[in-house]
């Protein structure tokens, strides 16, 4: 499998602040799926097309790891580094503001059938060809 590494950039809004004046942690969340959202636009194979293919992947696993607060205004950077396909599609990612590590964390996301909910063991040959032909 290709190493595929994608960076994600998102100015944190005041909406995303908590009383304390720093990013309420279930926003971290919202970052990764931004970020997650992009890289699958990057290699060409986005949610629609794991739609129009029949199949999702549902998060079945998420791990953070908070290292410091994000604060508003910030600009954070969203890494994601593909790790594994199959049989579950795993994304390692690290959030930075300048050049500092906020956060580290990983995603499991299960291949399922669409319309029976059956778990797939296999990626879909467009996801794999996506990837493959993917050009940083």
């Amino acid at each position: 499998m290709k190493n595929i590494t994608t960076k994600t950039q998102i100015k944190v809004a005041f909406y995303d602040l908590d009383p304390m004046n720093i990013v309420w942690h279930g926003n971290y969340v919202k970052y990764l799926e931004q970020a997650r959202c992009e890289f699958f636009s990057k290699i060409n194979y986005t949610y629609k097309d794991m739609y129009d293919d029949g199949i999702m992947y549902p998060i079945a696993k998420m791990d953070l790891k908070f290292i410091k607060s994000a604060r508003f205004e910030d600009n954070l950077t969203v890494e994601c580094i593909l790790k594994e396909l199959e049989p579950a599609i795993i994304i390692k990612y690290n959030i930075y503001t300048k050049n500092e590590k906020i956060l580290s964390a990983n995603s499991m996301q299960i291949c399922v059938n669409a319309k029976t909910g059956e778990t797939l063991y296999n990626a879909p040959e467009k996801l794999l060809k996506s990837i493959e032909e993917y050009n940083e």
